[in-house]
């Protein structure tokens, strides 16, 4: 269930209460502070991933990515794990194509047309308009692990595991990881991760740079939520989410030609918007802006940005 605390009051807050209402079966949200909180939510079983969880992440994110009043996307787990990885339920038929998918009659076997669920997940993820926190709170394995590569920023608890298992299971890596993990730790660290399948500690995770920081449990919430209002509160919603774009897709442009190009139709844009006018403005009367562009409703479309 969402519930939404903070920010706006009255009709309009009541109104968005209403609207905000939604029974998910596999994860819960929440909305405080303009930050969303999506809880992986299936702690009887470590929180594995299913079919029906991607359908939720995304029908969240959806929203989220059409509410101006959510700014940044935290995510973390129910109970003791944050993701375990995909559910097993099915024995030795769980990585068949389409296995979930089967149980919601929406089966693909087709070679070419088979898509890893997984990988669709981590394509929405890095397609969202707001800044994602992985609050990593324990144990991050499979999908547990590669849904948190398009996330911008990663904490852990200081009882948290990682493992791309993959190869111990007989399956190749999924959720699209062979793209992202040798761009997060280098190339040399993701083969050997893949290749032996161990699962290590957030300390190997924090030196190899799959995460930013490690923290004790019990302040490892409030870590993410204190950077989540950080840029809520002192950024505006549509550079950000320009910026989100440019930093993740100048990661495979040829040169840095190509980059400034797109950083310049990015420049000339924002340089004539409201927001900087109030940035600037802000910064010289020394107090805090209050930006006006929304990101539903004011987000350009840039060839090659957006």
């Amino acid at each position: 269930m969402i519930t939404r605390q903070g920010g706006r009051t009255g009709t309009a807050d009541a109104r968005a209460n209403r609207e905000a209402c939604v029974d998910y079966e596999q994860i819960s949200t929440s909305v405080e502070s303009n930050v969303l909180t999506v809880t992986l939510d299936r702690p009887d079983r470590l929180n594995a991933y299913t079919y029906r969880m991607r359908e939720e992440i995304s029908h969240a994110l959806d929203r989220a990515d059409a509410d101006d009043d959510v700014r940044v996307v935290v995510f973390t787990g129910s109970g003791r794990a944050f993701c375990a990885g995909a559910d097993l339920e099915m024995g030795a038929d769980s990585f068949a194509p389409g296995a979930h998918a089967k149980r919601f009659e929406n089966a693909v076997d087709d070679a070419d047309a088979f898509r890893d669920d997984g990988g669709r997940l981590v394509l929405r993820l890095y397609r969202s308009k707001k800044p994602l926190i992985a609050a990593i709170n324990g144990p991050a394995v499979g999908i547990g692990a590669t849904m948190t590569l398009p996330m911008d920023i990663r904490i852990a608890s200081s009882t948290s595991r990682f493992g791309f298992v993959f190869a111990r299971r007989g399956i190749t890596p999924d959720g699209c990881s062979t793209w992202f993990l040798p761009r997060v730790v280098g190339l040399d660290r993701a083969l050997e991760w893949c290749f032996t399948g161990r699962v290590f500690e957030a300390t190997e995770a924090k030196e190899a740079g799959l995460i930013r920081e490690v923290v004790p449990p019990q302040d490892l919430l409030p870590r993410a939520y204190d950077l989540a209002r950080t840029i809520a509160e002192n950024t505006p919603a549509v550079a950000i989410a320009l910026t989100r774009r440019l930093l993740w897709g100048m990661q495979t442009v040829p040169d840095p030609e190509t980059a400034h190009l797109h950083e310049s139709r990015a420049l000339h844009w924002t340089g004539g918007s409201a927001d900087v006018r109030e940035g600037v403005t802000a910064f010289l009367e020394k107090r805090r802006p209050d930006f006006a562009l929304r990101v539903s409703t004011d987000l350009p479309d840039l060839p090659g940005i957006s």
